[in-house]
């Protein structure tokens, strides 16, 4: 499949799961921006999102600079102003983005669908190029342990990962694992569920509540020095 026929079936794909979610999905981000990754992220950072979709993470966290890359090219007209938009492939040199210039590399479920591990591992080498020293890359994914054959639910499902090989492969290429929650968030929105937002909020404040219902990995990487 090519690049052009990988757009097309993003834009498909995104639009069948999610059109309905558009604004739910929206509000649940901007929580989770405001009761979770802000803390986590600088407000004067400078960050990347990592096969975007909608650029509902990059167009709700608090930054001084923001990329958003995706092969979608739908991506582009929903993300604000100031969000440079990185229309290509992953896995390839990541046009744009200077050696050793960012902050933070943030991707939420997107490796899986990379088509090999080739592709996942290549695009962590440009995260670790594209990162200044002790810049950090957080990874948030179904953990194929708490999901199993539920993983296989989504066409576009190829590499089944959990919290400890997404943790391995960081190491390997160089970084540091400061941040491993097996079970962080609910496993997915692509049900059509969109519980009340409140609910969302009294759970991200009951870390006990994420050991029940996480289905979702959260990893964070710090970039070492070589």
């Amino acid at each position: 499949m090519n690049n052009l026929d990988t757009s097309r079936a993003l834009q498909d794909g995104y639009r069948m799961r999610f059109a309905k979610l558009e604004h739910y999905r929206n509000d649940v981000w901007r929580i989770l921006c405001e009761q979770y990754f802000n803390k986590l992220i600088p407000t004067d950072a400078k960050v990347l999102d990592l096969g975007s979709g909608w650029g509902e993470f990059i167009n709700n966290i608090k930054a001084s600079q923001k990329y958003a890359m995706d092969l979608n090219p739908e991506t582009g007209k929903r993300l604000a102003a100031d969000i440079l938009f990185l229309h290509q492939d992953c896995s390839k040199v990541w046009e744009g983005v200077q050696t050793d210039s960012l902050d933070v590399v943030f991707t939420s479920n997107f490796l899986e669908h990379l088509p090999d591990k080739a592709q996942v591992e290549q695009t962590i080498d440009e995260a670790y190029r594209c990162l200044k020293n002790e810049g950090i890359v957080i990874c948030l994914s179904p953990n194929y342990k708490y999901v199993s054959g539920q993983y296989w639910d989504f066409w576009d499902h190829y590499i089944p990962i959990t919290d400890l090989s997404i943790s391995e492969l960081l190491k390997l290429k160089g970084f540091r694992i400061e941040l491993r929650l097996p079970r962080f968030l609910p496993y997915s929105m692509s049900n059509g569920k969109a519980p009340p937002l409140l609910l969302l909020k009294l759970y991200l404040k009951l870390p006990i509540l994420w050991s029940i219902f996480g289905k979702q990995f959260l990893v964070m990487g710090k970039k070492l020095s070589q």
